[in-house]
């Protein structure tokens, strides 16, 4: 078991430089094909495009890795749903139907009084 680690620790290091090489790639070709002659915006070389898609993990994927906190908060409301009466979820539907302006109202075509 220790051994097949041991084995795959610089496959995955390995792994982690050519994703991110190609994912530095793909940033540089589409910037330089996109922006140049859509914005008038300068070419940009390899390392800058490096630090963009690090940039816009950090900026819109956050920094946790796989987002752990997302999907253990999705797990977590599913709990709760579950663990709720008929009764209190729709009392649950209505709370949110009136936050949200009518989102995920009934498609029946009667208007529900709130």
């Amino acid at each position: 078991m220790r051994k097949k680690w041991i084995a795959l620790v610089p496959l995955a290091m390995v792994g982690i430089v050519i994703f991110m090489a190609i994912g530095g790639e793909v940033v540089l070709h589409l910037w330089n094909w996109l922006l140049p002659t859509l914005f008038g915006w300068r070419q940009i070389t390899f390392w800058q495009a490096m630090g963009l898609l690090a940039l816009c993990r950090i900026l819109f994927g956050g920094v946790s890795g796989r987002g752990f906190h997302r999907s253990n908060y999705r797990r977590r409301m599913l709990g709760r749903w579950e663990r709720m009466t008929p009764e209190e979820r729709e009392k649950f539907r209505q709370g949110m139907r009136s936050r949200c302006g009518g989102f995920g109202a009934p498609t029946s075509g009667t208007k529900e009084s709130a």
